[in-house]
C-alpha cells in the first residue's frame, strides 16, 4: 500500500458520507405496501393540502412523506379525513414511526452550553432534563418532529 492511499482511506473515514433519508409515513396507515397501490390511483393529494404544518410531501412515486424540515405533526387527523382511497384511516392511528434521538456529541447542553431549543417547543413534555445539561427524550415521545426543527446544533436526530 503506498502512502498516498494509505492516507487517503483515513480521511474517507472523517469526510461526512451522505445519510441515506429514510421515508416518514404519516401516522394513519395500516399497511405501507397500500401507499404504493391507492396513492398512485390519487390525483387530488389531500392529504398534503390540508396539513396545517405543511410537512406532508408527495414523492416522486405519488406517494405521500413527511418532512420535520419546517415543523411537526400535531396529530390533527387532517390528512386522514382528506384520505379517499383508504390508506390513511382515523382507526390506524399511532404514533409516527420513527425513533427520535439526541447526539450527544452535538448537543449543546450535553456539551456544557444552556439550551433548552428541543424542550420549550415539545408538545408531549417528552424531553427531560438530568440536571441542567443533560437532555434525554423520555417514553412520551410520539415522534412528532417539533424537537428536530428548533435544534440549533442539529442534534436531534432521526434512526
Amino acid at each position: 500500500m503506498k502512502r498516498r492511499e494509505l492516507f487517503s482511506s483515513l480521511a474517507s473515514s472523517f469526510t461526512k458520507k451522505e445519510k441515506q433519508e429514510k421515508i416518514i409515513r404519516p401516522p394513519y396507515y395500516k399497511n405501507k405496501e397500500v401507499f404504493l397501490t391507492n396513492c398512485i390511483e390519487c390525483n387530488d393529494k389531500k392529504c398534503s393540502t390540508v396539513c396545517e404544518e405543511n410537512i406532508i410531501l408527495i414523492l416522486e412515486d405519488k406517494t405521500p412523506a413527511i418532512s420535520f424540515e419546517n415543523s411537526g405533526c400535531t396529530y390533527c387527523d387532517e390528512c386522514a379525513n382528506a384520505c379517499e382511497h383508504g390508506v390513511l384511516e382515523l382507526e390506524n392511528k399511532k404514533n409516527i414511526d420513527v425513533k427520535i434521538e439526541i447526539d450527544m456529541l452535538s448537543c449543546l447542553s450535553w456539551n456544557k452550553t444552556m439550551c433548552f431549543s428541543c424542550k420549550d417547543p415539545c408538545l408531549d413534555e417528552a424531553i427531560d432534563f438530568l440536571a441542567m445539561f443533560r437532555p434525554e427524550i423520555n417514553s412520551n415521545c410520539t415522534s412528532c418532529g417539533y424537537c428536530i426543527k428548533y435544534c440549533p446544533a442539529d442534534a436531534i436526530k432521526i434512526v
